[in-house]
Parts: C-alpha cells; structure tokens; sequence
C-alpha cells in the first residue's frame, strides 16, 4: 500500500519528473549539452536529379520528343510512361511540368530549372498546379472521382497548365480506371494526366480503352556504360574517387536503373572514406569475388568433383548468399562463352581478362552452352528461391556439371584415331553457319592412354581420309556398294568410274583406284557413250546418290531428302498420291496454293531435274488434282525418322566412324 501511494505520488498528473539543466538523466552527473547533429544529407539520387531534358540519361527518345513538343506547343493531354524503375519516368514527368510552367523557359523547351516554380516542382514539394498522386494508396474509384472532381478546376493563372502525375497506375482498379476514362476522352482544356507505370501488361488487362487516350513512351534501361560515366561525375561533385571494378560492380548490381545505382553508392560512401574500392563495393552488397567462379572453373575442367562441396562450404562460411553466387554464376557462364566464341568479353578490366580467357579456353562451346541452359533451368521454375535448402541444389547443380560429358567434334575423334586427310562438308565444322555433327563423349583420362580395346578398321588404298566429293542432302539413301570398286554401267550409259589405263589422267573429276572413287552408278543419259576426253570430263554424280528404277521410289526418295524441292512445297507433295502412266509419273496433289504453283512448267522442270538425280532414266512429272485428300502412308515420315535415316547413312558411308561409335559407347548427335 505504501509502495502503491509512492508510485501514485510520483506520477501523479501535474507532477512530472524534472532534471537539473545541465544534467544528464539519470547519471545523477552534470554534462555539458552537445550541439545537434546535422541531419540535413540528402540522398544522392535526390540531390543529383535531373532539372532539364537533357541531363537525362538514355531517354532521348522520350526527352527529345517531349522538348519539341513543349516548343512547338504540341503537348498532348495524357501520357503513359511505361518502364523499369529507377529508369527517370516520375523525373521526366516533373521535368516537363516545369517546362509547361517555367515563366523563363527557353525557346528550345528546356525549363530554366532556377525560378521559384520550378524549385517547387523539382523538389517535389506543395504546387498549386502539379500534382503528384501515389495510385498505390489511392487507388479506389472514390479517389478517381475525387480527382475527377478536382480536374475541373482551371489553373491558378491562365496561362500555366494544370499537371496530375499518377506513380504507380497499374496500381488503380478497374472501377478507377472507368472513372477516369471520361475525363481522359475529353479532358478540361489545360489540363495534363501523365500516368507513370512499371507493369504496363497490367493495365492492359484492367483498362485497355485507357492506352488509346494516351501518348505511350517506353523507357529504356540504363546501360553500364552510362551508369559508370554518371557515377564518375557524381563522385566528382562529391570529392571522391572510385575505382574502375567498383564502379562497374554497382552498373552491374543496379539492373539498369539509374536511382539504385546511386543509392548504392550513396551506401558505400558511408563505409568508405572518400575512397571506393571493389573489396568496399562487395562488402556492402553481398557479391561473391571474381576468384571464387575462377576457382570453381578449375574445379570444374580438372574434374575435382570433392572440391565442390569445399567450395559451397567456403561460401556459407563467409556468409555470401547462395542465390547471389548463383546469379554471379550465369553471368560468369555467359563471359566464358562470350570469351570462347571469339567475342569481346562484357565489362571484363583488361588486368582480369587474361584469367578468364585462360579458364574459357578449357571448356568447348557446346559443353558452355549446354551448362548455362542447366543453370537457367533454376530460373525457369524458381525452385532456388522458393526451397529451404538451397545449397543442396546448388551443389547438385555443379555437380551435374562435373558430370557432363565433354563434347567432341566428329573430326576431332577421327583424327585421334588415326584418320588422315580432308573430311567432307557433312562432317565437318565447317567455315560457314552448317554446323557439323558432334559426338557426346565420356571425359577423357588424361592419365590413361590410348583406348585399349579399339582398333580402327584398315583402309584399303591410299591414306587419303574421307572422300572429297559433295556429299548427299539429308536423308539420301546409302551407297549401295562399300566394296571401293565401281559399279558397272548400264546399257547405253558411259562408265564414269572404271579403273585402268582408259581412265584420263588430266580429268579431275575422275579418280583411277581406291575408296575414294565416286561411284554413284551411271551417269546421266544425256552423254555419250565411250571414254570421256580430258577436254569434257562427264558429269559425275554425288557418290551417294542411289539411282532407282521405280519412279515412284524414286519420288518417295526425294519427298524424304527435301533437296530440291522449292520451298514451301512439302506439305502439299507429302499428302500427295502418285501413280505411273504412258511413261509420266503422275502426282495428284490436294487442291490449294500449292496446286497452282505445281502446275507452272518452271516449278515442274524444277522437280523433274531433283527426280533425274535418283532415276536410271529420265521421267516426266504431271501434276493434277486430287479427288480426295488421302496421303500415301508410305510417304507420311517423321522428322524422327528422316534424323534416324540421316544418322544410319552417316554410320554404313564411314565404317571408321561406326566402328568408333560401337566400341566407345558413344551417341551421335544432329
């Protein structure tokens, strides 16, 4: 009870404890009074805004438009500022308010940026006339009316406009939006809406009839480049210093938006002391250094796959964050193929590209690409985000890659299996966009030798490789004949491939002996009987090609190769029919466009000539309609079956290479 009365006497209303002027409460000491801190720094983005069109960093396209239309007293009535954030779409917005109300503005449309107005506009504070509305908090039908309302109003003078900037309207209901739509359609005279939005998809699906009363200007990211220079000269007017690698690791970190870079900076200036450094810059946010990825490259191509879990260790270790690292992994995937590529490799300092070349030169291409498509599938589903244990996944993630088979160029293993000479175009890498087939090898040993149990088969006649000769379009049935020997010719056609001293020594085109002679059966009927002259070697057809006695085989032969056929012909000629009459193959085609282009005699020569590469003697094409749409089930092929066929003339036309296949368990892939 006493305790109570105390307590009550002490806190009794009018009695309020006091503390003796110069004494600190509670330390029952007297101290002398500091002066108040200086609490008046204002953020770097805020400080350093642009007040003029141009100052405006990568949105000429916006600014200029919107200068030329304030000086040519073009301004339309409402606009929509589509982008990123951070990108300058509330700033242009304020900027052209300005402009719009800037007693001293320029004859080119730049506000003067100094007057009492603009000042006011700028900073953002209390106008008469510009507006600024956070559709976040106000985004009901009761606030689009109350502006609605408000709009009404003429501007405080005559001559100025009256300005209403919406933030974040993909924000604003369907109700608000219907609200609205009257006053856009015919707004007050005077009166400006700029509606400023990072969604815009948003509200095409709420408000579509809004996008068509509106000026739509899409902001574009800021590039590192630009955000580097800006920074440059913000620090500049601040008294410090950055270096190169910190400045592009904030462009970096900032995703294209000029305010996030500078609010990073601002934050790394309160760590430093006037002196930015990369190690500061990583401190602050988190990124994992460039050594770490190099290091687990190394891993990677020396195949250390115990390493990997000291290096997952390592980094939770030093509290890095594993989706940071993992984001920092795509990025250093798509340096290492940019690099290997032969391409300039993205914001690398010239004193770390050397490093990262070396690493890119251990890894193929197709091994890069095929590891950066495995990272990205994270990504896709999210599922490094949205898991508990987000290390495991990451470690199953490099282990994978550890795993990969390395891919290897047909080429590449030929040769290492004692293959000489030229390869042919289907083979080959190629110098031009036709990529050759690849093989999908296990990694090899460099401990190990030779494979033990391989013995490539031995090529009869000279160690001259593959032949040279133009190989078959895809899915070309095989040669006939792997004996090396060339095949007789027919009645009434020239021998084109037989050994001996009849042979012309001066025609290149007609090899004597061996492997690599072209044998492709008779040549075309057209030439003449007899040994060919050195003066007028006969045409020699791809050695490949097998020539067929049937028409309609040999038709069937050409809808499955594709070579020859004009495009955009295919679908009708696959659903087509045929039969054989008087000599003439007869094809009916399924009435439509590809009908009448059928039935043009250019487009008939053309196929007749893609026929006469797989016939013994030359046959006439007719074209007609079909009765009903039927397709011959013959002819219906899958895109499967014409890689299967591809793959298996592949394999019968180089034994070497199927003898490689089979005994290294290797799979071919197109």
């Amino acid at each position: 009870m006493l305790l109570r009365s105390t307590w009550g006497a002490f806190f009794s209303p009018g009695r309020v404890p006091s503390v003796p002027k110069g004494a600190c409460p509670g330390s029952g000491r007297s101290t002398r009074l500091l002066p108040a801190a200086d609490l008046s720094h204002t953020a770097l983005a805020r400080k350093y805004r642009p007040r003029r069109f141009s100052e405006v960093a990568t949105q000429e396209h916006v600014s200029e438009t919107l200068r030329r239309a304030v000086s040519t007293d073009r301004v339309g009535h409402a606009y929509l500022f589509c982008g990123p954030r951070g990108v300058g779409k509330t700033t242009l917005a304020r900027v052209l308010a300005m402009a719009l109300n800037c007693p001293d503005r320029q004859d080119s449309g730049e506000p003067c940026g100094q007057c009492d107005d603009c000042t006011r506009i700028w900073s953002g504070t209390t106008s008469l006339d510009v507006v600024e509305i956070d559709a976040a908090t106000n985004r009901g039908v009761d606030d689009a009316r109350q502006l609605r309302e408000r709009a009404m109003y003429a501007p405080s003078e005559e001559a100025r406009y009256k300005i209403y900037i919406v933030d974040e309207a993909h924000m604003l209901t369907r109700e608000a939006w219907n609200a609205l739509l009257k006053i856009l359609e015919e707004p007050p005279p005077r009166v400006i809406f700029i509606f400023a939005t990072t969604e815009p998809q948003k509200i095409e699906q709420t408000a579509a009839p809004i996008l068509s009363r509106c000026q739509r200007f899409d902001f574009r990211r800021v590039g590192v480049g630009d955000i580097v220079e800006r920074l440059r000269e913000v620090l500049g007017w601040e008294d410090s210093e950055a270096s190169e690698e910190a400045l592009r690791i904030i462009a970096r970190k900032a995703d294209g938006g000029m305010r996030d870079a500078l609010s990073i900076t601002d934050q790394v200036l309160a760590l430093s002391d006037g002196r930015v450094d990369a190690e500061a810059v990583r401190r602050v946010l988190g990124v994992v250094e460039e050594e770490r990825y190099l290091e687990l490259f190394d891993l990677l191509a020396g195949g250390e796959r115990a390493g990997i879990f000291g290096l997952v260790e390592a980094l939770l270790d030093q509290g890095y964050d594993l989706v940071e690292f993992y984001h920092g992994l795509l990025e250093a995937l798509r340096t290492l193929l940019r690099l290997r590529v032969g391409g300039e490799g993205a914001d690398l300092p010239e004193e770390r590209r050397a490093d990262w070349a070396t690493r890119a030169d251990r890894f193929e291409p197709a091994d890069l690409i095929r590891m950066l498509g495995m990272a990205a599938e994270l990504e896709t589903t999210g599922s490094l985000r949205r898991t508990n244990q987000p290390r495991v996944l990451l470690e199953l993630l490099l282990l994978r890659f550890s795993y990969l088979d390395r891919t290897l160029a047909v080429e590449e293993l030929l040769h290492a299996l004692g293959g000489e000479g030229p390869l042919p175009a289907e083979l080959g890498r190629g110098g031009g966009e036709g990529g050759g087939a690849g093989l999908s090898a296990p990694r090899p040993d460099p401990q190990a030798g030779p494979h033990p149990g391989f013995h490539p088969e031995p090529r009869v006649a000279p160690q001259s490789g593959f032949r040279p000769s133009p190989q078959p379009g895809p899915g070309s049935p095989p040669e006939p004949s792997s004996s090396g020997s060339p095949q007789p010719p027919s009645s009434g056609s020239p021998s084109t491939g037989a050994p001996g001293p009849a042979a012309p020594t001066a025609g290149p085109a007609v090899p004597t002996a061996g492997p690599a002679v072209p044998t492709a059966g008779p040549a075309a009927p057209t030439a003449t009987a007899g040994p060919p002259t050195p003066e007028a070697p006969p045409e020699v057809p791809p050695p490949s090609s097998r020539r067929f006695g049937d028409p309609q085989v040999a038709w069937r032969a050409l809808l499955k190769s594709g070579a020859g056929i004009p495009q955009g012909l295919s679908p009708f000629l696959m659903a087509s029919g045929t039969r054989v009459e008087s000599g003439t193959l007869v094809v009916a085609v399924p009435p439509g466009p590809g009908l009448e282009r059928l039935q043009d005699r250019s487009t008939a020569t053309q196929l007749e000539k893609a026929l006469a590469r797989n016939l013994e003697a030359a046959v006439a094409l007719r074209f007609e309609e079909a009765e009903e749409r039927k397709e011959d089930p013959e002819v219906r092929i899958t895109t499967g079956e014409v890689q299967q066929g591809r793959l298996r003339d592949l394999l019968e036309q180089e034994p070497g290479l199927r003898a490689a296949v089979e005994e290294l368990d290797l799979e071919i892939m197109d």
